[in-house]
């Protein structure tokens, strides 16, 4: 799971790197625009799975411990 939120956080600094330079070359707002929305829900969407709630557990952690066949709590 590590690989992938790494994966999607690559990605969201290369659609803004991408979408500055397509700015850049044709003077084009929308598309632009788009790309960058689409990077900051990618980095919202990591956001939400890596903070912890207010039990201290992170999404990912549960996620991992279910796998495992443990509880998100347990040591």
């Amino acid at each position: 799971m590590d690989i992938v939120l790494s994966i999607v956080m690559l990605v969201a600094f290369a659609l803004i790197a991408g979408a500055f330079a397509y700015w850049r070359r044709t003077g084009e707002t929308k598309q632009p625009a788009l790309m960058v929305v689409l990077a900051l829900v990618a980095i919202i969407n990591v956001l939400i799975w890596t903070l912890p709630d207010a039990s201290g557990v992170s999404p990912v952690e549960q996620v991992e411990s279910a796998e495992e066949g443990g509880s998100p709590t347990d040591p």
